[in-house]
């Protein structure tokens, strides 16, 4: 079992994928990734393009599955658990937000962050409430009803944000959330991210290729060679 104050636990994660060529071996990506995660803290897993850093997001969100090793989350191994199981764990205790918004392009700012928690059995009227607070604090009370197509980049990570808060999660996983914007409205997501997160006391893992992005997390890992190391 994980220890009372970690949310997310990596012990010995080992990774690889079959060759690009018949007959070749396979490549190897994560080799004894150790790797632990509290509530309410963040962290950054940095590194070049091909080191893995997806990889092991999604195999600390049971997106993945590993070789070897265990991935431990609010002390269930994620490993011994069916689709059914881990769907609606991703479902209630995880948020995602990744490079692209992945908005429903027919439904409206406000639809798109209400229909998850309906999803998960809340009332309508409750789930709209709750969207309507996530979607004003990132100061969209003004964009409730414009569907994606009409809104600015940046604008629709902020209604990915709210999306992925909605249900509550007890971890957000970040992978590239401001790869795709401009450099103000970047630095606006970034805020924005670890304001709510602090507000809400939710556990981040972060993947990024900024430094000055990763160094607001608590701690700081790189990605190199398979293994990990700790920068801060």
């Amino acid at each position: 079992m994980t220890k009372s104050n970690e949310i997310l636990c990596l012990k010995g994660v080992c990774k690889s994928f079959p060759a690009t060529a018949r007959g070749g071996e396979p490549i190897e990506i994560l080799d004894s990734i150790d790797l632990a995660l509290s509530p309410a803290t963040s962290i950054a897993i940095t590194g070049k393009s091909g080191s893995g850093k997806s990889t092991l997001l999604q195999i600390s969100a049971g997106l993945l599955s590993s070789e070897r090793g265990e991935v431990l989350f609010d002390g269930k191994k994620l490993n011994t658990l069916n689709d059914a199981q881990l769907s609606r764990i991703r479902s209630t205790s995880m948020g995602f937000i990744f490079q692209s918004s992945l908005l429903l392009d027919d439904f409206t700012a406000l639809e798109n962050v209400t229909v998850p928690a309906m999803i998960m059995g809340v009332g309508e009227k409750q789930a709209r409430q709750k969207a309507l607070h996530l979607l004003e604090s990132v100061g969209l009370g003004d964009r409730l009803d414009h569907k994606s197509d009409q809104l600015s980049g940046g604008e629709r990570q902020r209604v990915a944000i709210a999306r992925a808060l909605v249900n509550e999660p007890l971890i957000l996983f970040a992978d590239e959330p401001t790869g795709s914007l401009d450099e103000r409205n970047a630095a606006l997501i970034e805020d924005m991210l670890f304001q709510l997160v602090a507000e809400k006391q939710v556990a981040l893992m972060l993947i990024t290729h900024n430094t000055p992005f990763a160094s607001r997390c608590d701690r700081v890992y790189r990605l190199h060679n398979r293994t990990m190391e700790v920068i801060r």
